[in-house]
């Protein structure tokens, strides 16, 4: 039926799912499988977080308001006060809200949008790999050519932390340019940047480069933008992917896992001198849902009250990457392990071997992902909450995939090997 309505867009796994709770998804013949894709990052907490739901359950039965817009609601005054609280105030962070259309990209075309009427410039710097929405302005800030194929405007892509090599400082190349008058680059409204590059292949920045790209923009008068939206609510380890190299960012893209229960939930935390838009300038009919926002509002209560859950979560993605470098020197280090917290990646610098492992580990029970320029590396985007014992199986299910490919592969070399012999 999918193959013959759905469009040639969709990506979809070869089965039906049924059922699902916390890192467990059941499929309509009742075969279990551990997912470490988290939705792409929206549901952080686990499928059918139970303690999230009652909260969603215990609000509707009096009639109240779902759908708000522009209407002050409790859920919506309840979901600022503790955000302001627990998230904010914690971190000595002042910001205004601005909550967007649904998705990640309809929240970075606002940023983008907000910055441009603040500068009064048109040019984004965007970095190498770096992936931000399927829109049309906001493709022309995504790296790939493949999704940039429909349009490009107003954007110059710029070399990311590591892009050129160890011994290359990407952020001196950077500001080289934004200080020649004749290098042919317009100053820019924005740079906009992700602290760790996810569906680039878990590209990791350092404190010291996003500390220097934070006073680049200062210099040159542009915003400063952290897209948080695959990479924050704790995914990282800390609630801000960027708390751990001290930014004070502009603006904040918040998204994904938000609303904790894959509602659709995005918004800006911006800074007050740069809070420019009027009133309707930038708006949208789904912006803000009461639902998506008092399940957002139980997630900070239930995990971000205190530090604890922080530091499992550092905790486990350790857990996690001992696990993967040890099945990288198993194999002779050919592979690279890569990753903060719980956002990880095993580099198979091959697409063939990567597809075979991820296709070996659905067969075995094991749900992950591919990303990376040409697929090349599988990642792992486990729910936070995820238990040691089912992190621990679903790594198992990926090093035996892993092997059971690189043995195949080398059968195949040997078999060719010998047919050239004959």
């Amino acid at each position: 039926m999918f193959e013959v309505l759905e469009s040639n867009v969709l990506r979809s796994f070869p089965t039906i799912f049924s059922r699902a709770r916390g890192s467990i998804m059941l499929t309509e013949e009742a075969r279990k499988l551990i997912d470490f894709l988290s939705c792409a990052g929206t549901l952080s907490y686990g499928h059918n977080n139970h303690r999230i739901r009652a909260a969603i359950t215990e609000y509707l039965p009096p009639d109240a308001v779902v759908h708000g817009a522009d209407i002050v609601t409790p859920a919506a005054l309840k979901f600022r006060e503790t955000f302001s609280s627990v998230i904010l105030r914690e971190r000595d962070m002042q910001y205004r809200f601005q909550f967007t259309g649904p998705t990640g990209a309809h929240a970075i075309e606002a940023a983008l949008k907000l910055s441009r009427k603040v500068t009064g410039r048109q040019n984004i710097i965007s970095l190498t790999h770096g992936y931000h929405g399927m829109t049309l302005g906001v493709i022309a800030s995504t790296a790939s050519r493949f999704y940039r194929s429909t349009i490009t405007s107003d954007v110059t892509f710029m070399p990311y932390d590591g892009y050129l090599g160890a011994t290359v400082d990407t952020a001196d190349y950077l500001h080289k340019v934004l200080m020649d008058e004749g290098s042919g680059i317009d100053c820019p409204a924005a740079i906009l940047v992700e602290t760790v590059q996810g569906e680039g292949g878990i590209n990791i920045a350092s404190r010291k480069w996003l500390q220097s790209i934070q006073a680049m923009a200062k210099n040159v008068g542009a915003l400063f933008i952290v897209a948080d939206i695959q990479m924050g609510c704790g995914r990282t380890g800390e609630f801000f992917s960027f708390e751990f190299a001290g930014l004070t960012s502009d603006i904040i893209v918040l998204s994904n896992s938000l609303s904790a229960y894959s509602l659709p939930l995005s918004m800006l935390l911006i800074k007050d001198g740069i809070n420019a838009s009027r009133l309707g300038e930038h708006t949208s009919t789904f912006r803000g849902n009461n639902l998506a926002l008092v399940s957002a509002t139980a997630a900070i209560n239930i995990y971000w009250r205190g530090g604890t859950f922080s530091q499992e979560v550092q905790r486990m993605g350790e857990l996690m990457r001992r696990r993967l470098e040890a099945v990288a020197s198993k194999h002779g280090n050919s592979f690279a392990v890569r990753g903060r917290g719980m956002a990880l990646e095993f580099d198979c610098k091959n697409a063939t071997i990567a597809e075979a492992t991820t296709r070996k580990a659905f067969e075995k029970g094991l749900n992950v992902q591919r990303c990376g320029t040409v697929d090349q590396v599988v990642k792992f985007l486990p729910a936070l909450a995820t238990d040691p014992e089912t992190l621990n199986q679903g790594l198992e299910i990926f090093e035996e995939s892993l092997t059971e490919t690189l043995g195949q592969v080398r059968g195949d070399l040997t078999s060719t090997a010998y047919a050239d012999h004959k």
